[in-house]
């Protein structure tokens, strides 16, 4: 179970432990004690668990059932949506037992196919997932002391982010595809986010896992319908060790990047979290992810004022576009950052 402060947690095995985790940030609080409260948890597990949010009832429900309307349609209207997919898993080979949606809010031409009320609910949702993760993200600036805090979450507010939506759909498990050697099947691998940050929200079915960082274990959520979880992603790691502006140049469209004072203190400070799903009941389980990530020319590069020969940059300069390319050319599990580490 997650909730705030402590909760006994069973973990994967027949151990139990008391584990303090970064769940269950009341949003209404202090704002002081707000950030404290999502840096201890992006620097300790890079997961958690968000209520009071602000976002209507009504939008998410919505967003719900218009999933779920769309994804009990007879497979072959399914698959006349080029967005649609099942099983399959990026391009290199990985499989899973689910069916997805992927949903570009910046690109008109993802969402065009779909009904009008389909596309309102997700215009709708976008918009107000989008708001949570700015504000999110500029407490995370405030709290490792970025002095814009606005320095993250403009990347998402950035006409051209390459923020997506990812509806995910965990059909009911049946006999015959269940392993007879364990008590859950594989609904998608463990994996990190590349993206800079995931605001999920499930319903009330089983099935996320996150992996607890040196420990070797993995965590069973506790599904939160009203709540959101929280995945700090690639990119935020390197943006919390290496970080500059990214700016295009009106004359020549070159990717440029210039200070724009954004000078955080840390060296790979917050962590990206590992995670699957899992299927383990015979009830459906939706889960729709929305994945905040920056400008294809966004430049990630350690700013010279915190590299010192004591502490050198962890990561050689590279735009989102390169990182992109490379984590889809991976395996989904495959370590990805370890490409980018500086040779210094």
């Amino acid at each position: 179970m997650v909730g705030g402060g402590c909760g006994r947690c069973v973990v994967e095995g027949d151990q139990e432990e008391v584990i303090r985790i970064g769940g269950g940030v009341d949003m209404r609080k202090e704002r002081k004690l707000v950030v404290e409260e999502i840096v201890r948890a992006s620097e300790e597990y890079g997961f958690f668990k968000v209520v009071n949010h602000g976002v209507s009832p009504h939008i998410i429900s919505n967003m719900e059932e218009a999933a779920f309307s769309f994804f009990s349609q007879p497979f072959p209207s399914k698959t006349a949506f080029p967005t649609y997919g099942s099983n399959n898993i990026g391009f290199s080979g990985d499989l899973g037992h689910l069916e997805y949606l992927i949903l570009h809010p910046t690109h008109y031409s993802s969402l065009f196919h779909y009904p009008s009320n389909f596309r309102s609910s997700v215009n709708e949702y976008i918009k107000a997932v989008r708001e949570v993760a700015c504000e999110i993200l500029e407490m995370m600036a405030e709290g490792v002391g970025v002095p814009n805090t606005w320095a993250f979450s403009a990347l998402l507010r950035d006409h051209d982010s390459d923020s997506l939506l990812r509806l995910n759909h965990y059909p009911p498990l049946l006999p015959s595809h269940s392993s007879p050697s364990n008590s859950y099947n594989l609904g998608f691998g463990e994996h990190s986010d590349p993206q800079i940050i995931t605001i999920l929200r499930s319903n009330d079915v089983h099935g996320l896992q996150i992996s607890l960082p040196d420990k070797g274990l993995w965590l069973p959520v506790s599904p939160d319908p009203s709540a959101f979880f929280v995945n700090v992603g690639d990119v935020l790691q390197f943006q919390c060790s290496n970080y500059c502006g990214f700016h295009r140049s009106v004359l020549n469209q070159s990717v440029q990047c210039f200070d724009w004072n954004l000078k955080v203190m840390t060296n790979g400070r917050f962590v990206s979290v590992r995670h699957r799903a899992v299927t383990n009941s015979h009830k459906s389980r939706m889960s729709m992810a929305y994945f905040g990530g920056p400008p294809l020319n966004a430049c990630i590069v350690a700013p010279p004022e915190m590299v010192t020969p004591e502490r050198p940059s962890l990561y050689r300069p590279f735009t989102w576009a390169e990182y992109k390319q490379a984590a889809y050319s991976l395996r989904l599990g495959d370590n990805r950052i370890h490409h980018f580490r500086s040779s210094t």
